[in-house]
């Protein structure tokens, strides 16, 4: 059980203590839904019962925060109706434990593994540069004695995320949103968008194998490199020219959490105001953010860049070098995580 778990606290706190009790985080969860309306929206769009505590916000009718269908309830794209749950009533016992709602405590818990594995990430980093100092004939390895565990850290990163991002949407403390990826990419999507485009994706593939049915998703570029020409019985030499792409696509950051990504998902997010106009919160609230976090990200980056020269006898021109190796394992441990999400689970 989560209540028993070593990273949760079991007293309650008061006011002024620098941590939460499960009753605080569950009335500023309501007021952060308020705030980030766009993800309460697209959250209670989806095919399900939506958010208890995003369950005030109102339906949107941006064409980002809501689902494409007709009068009917149909798609646009298939003419199916859009699902829903076949949940059973009466529950069976044997049943329950998947319809159960998660507990303001198992929520803290589950950022504070997230914040684990970031401080984990960079104490991996500072292993491996003080390894490199200290065994500089060894370079391969260290390098591999490092690379490896890390690249296996970053695959957990992005399950973690995952669940924290459909469990406990938002962070307890304010600091902990910038820990969620700022390994993945040089820039990325800060924490509230990546649960945005990531909720725009499942509003709008609700079939694993019908991507977009319900508007536009923002990773169908993803889909069409596997799907595009076909059956594959008749077309497999076809695939044989896109599918070899696609993990080159996630390691450069063509992924939820890469810069690729991010790009794309910034020219499409937020929709334009009535009449053609900036959107009224453009700059007012997303701007703010895309700079803070990857003002947080580059700073990363920077310490680990210094890491690489002087405490390894090197120029500062030459800390790339490391800069460049620990990117390299942490995208291969994101981009493995993102291809079995992305291209394995809707391939079938």
């Amino acid at each position: 059980m989560a209540t028993s778990a070593p990273l949760l606290g079991k007293a309650a706190h008061s006011k002024a203590s620098i941590f939460y009790g499960a009753d605080e985080y569950l009335e500023e969860l309501k007021k952060r839904y308020a705030h980030d309306h766009e993800i309460a929206a697209l959250k209670n769009a989806l095919p399900g019962e939506g958010d208890p505590n995003a369950a005030g916000v109102a339906q949107s009718n941006d064409k980002m925060l809501s689902v494409q269908k007709n009068n009917e309830n149909r798609s646009l794209k298939t003419n199916r109706l859009f699902p829903t749950p076949n949940k059973p009533d009466p529950m069976p016992q044997n049943l329950a434990f998947l319809f159960t709602k998660i507990t303001p405590e198992q929520m803290i818990y589950m950022w504070n593994v997230l914040t684990a594995i970031f401080c984990s990430q960079v104490l991996m980093v500072i292993g491996y540069c003080a390894a490199l100092a200290t065994f500089p004939d060894y370079w391969w390895t260290c390098t591999l004695c490092f690379g490896v565990p890390f690249s296996y850290i970053a695959i957990q990163n992005i399950y973690i995320d995952h669940d924290v991002m459909h469990g406990a949407t938002f962070p307890v403390y304010e600091w902990q949103r910038f820990l969620t990826h700022p390994f993945a990419d040089f820039f990325s999507l800060p924490w509230e968008e990546f649960v945005l485009e990531h909720n725009r994706h499942h509003a709008s593939t609700v079939d694993l194998l019908i991507q977009g049915e319900f508007g536009w998703d923002p990773e169908e570029f993803h889909y069409a490199l596997q799907q595009w020409a076909g059956p594959w019985s008749s077309n497999w030499y076809k695939y044989l020219l896109t599918v070899p792409f696609i993990p080159v696509i996630h390691f450069f950051g063509l992924n939820d959490t890469g810069s690729l990504f991010a790009l794309e998902w910034w020219m499409h997010f937020p929709d334009e105001g009535a009449g053609g106009k900036c959107n009224k919160e453009f700059w007012s609230k997303w701007i703010p953010r895309r700079i803070k976090h990857n003002a947080f990200v580059l700073s990363l980056w920077a310490c680990i860049w210094l890491l690489g020269t002087y405490p390894l006898g090197r120029p500062l021109s030459e800390g790339w070098r490391f800069m460049f190796t620990v990117s390299f394992f942490a995208r291969i441990g994101y981009s493995a995580a993102w291809m079995f999400i992305t291209n394995f689970t809707h391939s079938f």
